[in-house]
């Protein structure tokens, strides 16, 4: 029943996941209403939700555009479902503007199987690659699936190797003149952002432990099964496969070596996870299989949201 209800892509379907959304959100955020007492905390917030908003809206054009999934509203769904998993992300600006632009790079990366305008998507992905390490400074370690993309695509053309670091030198230009203009320390910035931290004890509570290992015990469960059914894809779609579960274990590689760890660091993973998962709910199989993995996502995701507030 649960999997009927989005398994075709509807405006309605696209105005539950919203207000869903939209709820969910406000519930965090009422927890604490200093916010309400100024008009530019309150627009902060509304844009702060429309930023969150364009992230589900970008992973699901990725996933249609490219045919990654069929005409369903599952990944929408997906993706709220896993944005419950840690409730503090709603408040972390920094992490979300930074999740928004390596989607608009991955956005352009796959769409790179086309071969048209190849250049373009190449130092555009770039691009939005370096503007994100601005705000979370390991998001850059996404430049490397531009060199895969490039590997697969288009590496006879030296010219594609050399776009990246034009694309870096181009970030690196207006982000001095911001710092000169605003009179930051660019290399006081640098210095307290470019910092590793692999210690793993930084729950605060157990809830947050919970949280952490059902979403990893969710996640292995939809890798695997696109491992498993990888080689019984179309062929033209492998590549594309192919840079989603790598652009899923760069966000496990971005949370293992970031510093001030917590939950919020998954963010990255939670795109290419949904798509992951749309894939396998979308794959011929018994429908009581699909409404129990759909259900027990419901059912985790709404535990650990709440348990957290």
């Amino acid at each position: 029943m649960i999997t009927s209800v989005f398994k075709k892509s509807t405006p309605l379907n696209l105005i539950l996941v919203v207000i869903l959304m939209l709820v969910f959100f406000l519930i965090y955020q009422f927890q604490d209403l200093t916010w309400t007492k100024s008009a530019f905390s309150i627009l902060k917030k509304a844009m702060l939700f429309i930023v969150l908003l364009g992230s589900v809206f970008i992973t699901n054009f990725i996933a249609k555009k490219n045919g990654l999934s069929k005409d369903s509203s599952y990944t929408i769904f997906f993706y709220f479902l896993l944005l419950l998993f840690s409730p503090s992300l709603l408040n972390n600006i920094n992490l979300i503007l930074s999740n928004f632009f390596v989607l608009l790079a991955l956005r352009r990366l796959i769409s790179l199987q086309s071969l048209k305008a190849s250049k373009e998507k190449i130092f555009d992905a770039s691009l939005w690659i370096f503007v994100a390490a601005l705000f979370h400074f390991w998001s850059i370690l996404y430049i490397v699936l531009v060199f895969i993309s490039i590997i697969f695509h288009v590496s006879r053309d030296y010219r594609n190797w050399v776009l990246p670091f034009i694309a870096f030198f181009a970030v690196g230009i207006i982000f001095m003149l911001f710092s000169v203009i605003f009179q930051k320390d660019v290399l006081g910035y640098i210095n307290a952002n470019a910092v590793t931290d692999f210690k793993m004890d930084y729950f605060t509570n157990n809830y947050q432990n919970a949280a952490f290992s059902i979403y990893l015990t969710i996640a292995l469960f939809f890798v695997i099964s696109m491992f498993i059914s990888l080689p019984n894809r179309p062929l033209v779609l492998n590549a594309s496969y192919k840079k989603i579960i790598g652009s899923f274990f760069i966000g496990i590689l971005i949370f293992a070596v970031s510093s001030s760890k917590s939950n919020d660091l998954l963010v990255f993973t939670i795109a290419p996870l949904a798509m992951m998962a749309t894939s396998h709910i979308e794959v011929k199989q018994l429908q009581l299989k699909q409404e129990m993995v759909l259900a027990v996502l419901i059912i985790c995701s709404l535990f650990v949201f709440f348990s957290q507030l």
